[in-house]
């Protein structure tokens, strides 16, 4: 076994130091990480780099006859890998991994001896796997298309996949009976109950209900273009590198409690149906599935009828009566209904019905107060 050629000393020596920092940041990790599969993970990745270090810290002590010294590059650590968030210090690990992937390759080119080269090649390719873990890892944090959707829409977090008509319904009724019953409120203390009150319900409850019609339908709309990209996307790295993303899929299944022989068995098993690979993949990486997205034109339809029925409930009495006794009649029955709404989002929530209707009912009766008291002090200029 001959020693390192004089001109790669310094280069392999950097190699060592990185595989060091490395291993000893992912035991720093591992001792922060509260959830065991995790944890079990980044012990895993500071084994490898611990198995790198040791075979070039053998290689360097043949060609100087000097074995470096772990502790101090482990000392040397900075206070970024010691009490960074983990997430971040996860993202600058990737970063690492790959540039160390490149320089692995880089190295190759120079090295003559065989074993030298085997050494690299073979952490060459497990840096790369490495990335690709770390970025699974870290992808807990990172906001995915279909929540950084979730987000610019507004949605309600009661408002999610799985709650179907039901929920498009619930959250149309609510919406259509806050802000009719705003305006109504508003109005009555503005115009003390006139016939005004009635005209700008019905304006109210039509701009709602067209309003919400169309966000439901933008919104699953949005979401099957979202979908289709991402599985675009996806398809194009299966093809550029299938290795990848089958060891992200095995990653997937460990973090969800199965053994690395178990994880990696079902992985193979998937991947040899492609169609079923990249749906899988889409599934598990980015949490979107073909089958939770609502038919638009049902969204549209439920999400504008139940807003006009919202709305319509605090104009209601101003149909057959005016002034104070309409006014205290719409907020009776606005008040009973933004109740029954609340109870209602059970069905979609875990939450107790009896909680999340008097809770509704507390910000309708705040919010009849605070437009009530506008409207009245516009009304005196």
């Amino acid at each position: 076994m001959s020693p390192i050629d004089k001109m790669n000393i310094a280069t392999v020596e950097k190699m060592w130091k990185r595989e060091v920092e490395a291993a000893h940041t992912y035991k720093l990790l591992a001792e922060r990480e509260p959830d065991p599969k995790r944890r079990d993970i980044l012990l895993r990745l500071a084994e490898q780099e611990d198995k790198h270090a040791a075979r070039w810290s053998e290689r360097l002590t043949l060609a100087t006859g000097r074995t470096p010294d772990p502790k101090e590059i482990e000392r040397g650590l900075t206070w970024f890998q010691r009490i960074s968030d983990p997430n971040v210090v996860l993202h600058r690990l990737e970063q690492e991994e790959n540039q160390a992937e490149d320089e692995y390759d880089q190295l190759m080119t120079r090295l003559s001896d065989p074993v030298d080269r085997r050494i690299a090649e073979e952490a060459m390719h497990e840096e790369r796997d490495h990335a690709v873990i770390l970025r699974t890892l870290a992808g807990g944090k990172i906001p995915t298309p279909r929540s950084t959707l979730d987000t610019i829409l507004g949605r309600e977090r009661w408002h999610v996949r799985g709650s179907g008509w039901i929920g498009d319904a619930i959250y149309g009724v609510n919406d259509g009976l806050g802000a009719v019953f705003g305006i109504v409120s508003g109005m009555a203390g503005y115009t003390g109950g006139s016939e005004v009150v009635l005209a700008a319900g019905l304006a109210g409850t039509l701009a709602s209900a067209l309003s919400m019609g169309a966000g439901a339908y933008l919104s699953s709309k949005s979401q099957r273009e979202v979908y289709e990209s991402e599985v675009s996307r996806e398809r194009a790295e299966i093809e550029e590198d299938p290795h990848e993303e089958l060891l992200e899929l095995e990653l997937f299944y460990q973090l969800k409690g199965f053994s690395a022989e178990e994880a990696r068995s079902m992985a193979e098993k998937i991947q040899r149906e492609p169609k079923q690979f990249l749906r899988t993949l889409v599934h598990e990486e980015l949490g979107l599935s073909e089958e939770s997205f609502p038919n638009p034109w049902r969204s549209t339809i439920s999400a504008s009828l139940s807003t006009a029925v919202g709305g319509f409930i605090p104009i209601i009495p101003f149909f057959f009566t005016v002034g104070m006794p309409a006014v205290i009649a719409s907020f009776i029955i606005s008040t009973i209904a933004h109740f029954i709404v609340g109870a209602s989002k059970s069905l979609v929530t875990t939450r107790s019905w009896w909680a999340s209707g008097a809770e509704m009912t507390f910000v309708g009766i705040l919010e009849a107060a605070i437009t009530y008291g506008l409207g009245r002090a516009f009304a005196g200029h």
